[in-house]
């Protein structure tokens, strides 16, 4: 993966970002011999890494993908990141029917599935967190909302994730896993587009994840359940196979499995593997 950062492709992109002159530096210090791959994405040295990283990532990583994004560039400057959040199932089928990608972080691994299958990633996933259902409310939970069970109650107006993204199907696990039927109001895309249909108080709650209820603030309160703890869900990451800029995907892989990308993950919620 060294010698990648070689590529035509690599020095093409700097060339209209900064000049020949710029370009040709980049490249010299990108092949020499220093500019070794050991030092990962914490490493301030990053000649080996230039142009723009797209990340195709799940709806629920977007707080902190955005902040790691950030932290990437200032690593390395001369990067862009540019991001595609939404529903691992979507993004999945982007992916493989052809839409221009270096990375994909999946909210599930079947999910990531779709993608291996396809033959479209660069090597084996690797999990990088995990992250548990919650139950979002309206601001101080005024339907006294304290278990899964009271979600069936008639009256009350409750969304969730459509059963084919990653929290809908976790969902449906917990809901399995406490013998309980909950017909909501509806099914949504993602799991922000649950969760602000409680923030606009369109609905009295939603079954989202922790991390997003962390996100929202003060706009819910979360309500935590037991059954959550059987519908656990693993986020894989990978590179892609027909990654434009395989040099960078690789670096904010790295960056998101490093120490430093574990604490922002943490400390928006999501568990370690």
């Amino acid at each position: 993966m060294t010698r990648s950062v070689c590529r035509t492709r690599r020095i093409r992109r700097s060339l209209r970002a900064s000049g020949a002159g710029a370009a040709v530096l980049l490249a010299l210090s990108a092949c020499s011999p220093s500019a070794g791959s050991e030092g990962g994405a914490d490493s301030a040295g990053s000649s080996d890494v230039s142009g723009q990283v797209t990340v195709f990532a799940a709806a629920s990583l977007k707080e902190s993908f955005t902040t790691l994004g950030e932290k990437f560039e200032q690593q390395h400057p001369g990067t862009e990141v540019t991001f595609n959040f939404g529903g691992s199932d979507s993004l999945a089928a982007g992916i493989t029917s052809g839409a221009p990608a270096d990375v994909f972080a999946s909210a599930s691994p079947r999910t990531m599935a779709t993608v291996t299958d396809a033959g479209a990633t660069a090597g084996e996933p690797s999990t990088f967190v995990r992250n548990q259902l919650e139950i979002a409310t309206l601001p101080g939970n005024p339907e006294g909302i304290s278990t899964l069970k009271d979600l069936t109650a008639s009256g009350l107006k409750v969304v969730l994730c459509d059963k084919a993204v990653p929290c809908g199907a976790a969902a449906q696990k917990a809901l399995e896993a406490g013998g309980l039927e909950l017909t909501p109001a509806s099914y949504e895309q993602d799991v922000k587009a649950a969760l602000t249909k409680v923030e606009l108080k369109e609905a009295d709650a939603a079954v989202v994840y922790r991390t997003d209820v962390k996100a929202a603030g003060d706009k819910v309160t979360g309500v935590d359940f037991p059954e959550a703890a059987e519908a656990v869900n693993d986020y894989p990451i990978a590179v892609l196979e027909d990654a434009p800029n395989a040099g960078a995907a690789k670096a904010f892989v790295e960056l998101v499995k490093s120490g430093e990308g574990q604490r922002v993950l943490t400390d928006a919620g999501f568990r370690t593997p």
